[in-house]
């Protein structure tokens, strides 16, 4: 059997330089509570051994708000500034691990919402990404996630807008959204704001899915990069299988291929694609 790995597959800059943050932390504040705000990555494997490692997870506003010391690691998401807010208030540590593309969609947000235009966030609405967005948009803003969104959107033409997008979205999608807006006659300032790892990623998946048998994608169950990496593969290749673990695949449905695929969401550490991999490849 012929196994081919995506190149892009597992951990972007953001996340593995979010997740290292928080590992030097444990290492350098031996005694000191470490809190993340939220799950650090969207990937349980890592959140558990940072669990097991003592750092807690911090659910909500309501919950930080009654933490009166320790160090809180800001997930590479981002959140809104009144997380900033409360740290602050409650004199903690703060360690920022958002990831700087998406720190730079927080200063577009604000820049543009002080020069009086309405942001349109192209994303995910229930995404921790998006919700951070929010925060920085204050209440002048709209998330469009699908065509039906986009048709619906409907504010006054002498309002000027902003339209900026989640950092994983599909970048097809985001164009086809963006050019329906568009066709609404309004004065609007388009930022491509999804990274270009996540562009990378998608493009070769694709690449790859169209040329396999099978392919495998691998990441949390709750990773939006990775569900689309799955969607998109899913429109190549028919046997396109969705895994977090090797536990998820069953391995004697590969039985009758001969060329596989893998990839990885960017939440994917590197040794679970390589337990995958191996997997495969001594089955088979």
């Amino acid at each position: 059997m012929e196994i081919i790995i995506a190149k892009s597959a597992g951990f972007c800059f953001g996340v593995k330089r979010a997740v290292d943050k928080v590992y030097e932390e444990i290492s350098n504040n031996q005694g000191q509570q470490i809190y993340t705000y939220g799950p650090i990555i969207h990937n349980e494997e890592v959140v558990n051994d940072l669990e097991n490692k003592g750092v807690k997870v911090i659910n909500s506003k309501e919950e930080l708000r009654q933490i009166k010391e320790g160090i809180v690691v800001i997930r590479s998401h981002g959140v809104e500034k009144e997380i900033y807010d409360i740290i602050e208030e409650n004199k903690l540590k703060i360690v920022d691990a958002t990831c700087p593309f998406v720190k730079k969609i927080h200063n577009i947000v604000v820049k543009e919402k002080n020069n009086g235009r309405h942001i349109v966030i192209i994303g995910n609405d229930n995404h921790p990404e998006v919700e951070g967005i929010k925060g920085w948009a204050e209440s002048d803003y709209t998330v469009v996630s699908n065509d039906e969104e986009a048709e619906k959107f409907d504010i006054s033409k002498e309002k000027k807008i902003c339209i900026v997008s989640q950092t994983t979205f599909n970048y097809n999608k985001f164009k086809y959204l963006v050019e329906n807006i568009s066709k609404k006659g309004y004065d609007i300032i388009v930022l491509n704001t999804i990274c270009n790892a996540t562009n990378e990623r998608q493009t070769e998946a694709r690449d790859i899915a169209s040329r396999v048998d099978a392919m495998i994608v691998i990441g949390g169950k709750h990773s939006s990069n990775t569900q689309k990496l799955y969607d998109i593969c899913k429109q190549e290749c028919n046997l396109t299988y969705y895994i977090q673990t090797i536990d998820d695949l069953d391995l004697s449905k590969l039985q009758s291929v001969s060329c596989v695929g893998i990839t990885a969401g960017a939440s994917t550490p590197n040794n679970i694609i390589e337990e995958v991999h191996t997997n495969v490849r001594i089955k088979f």
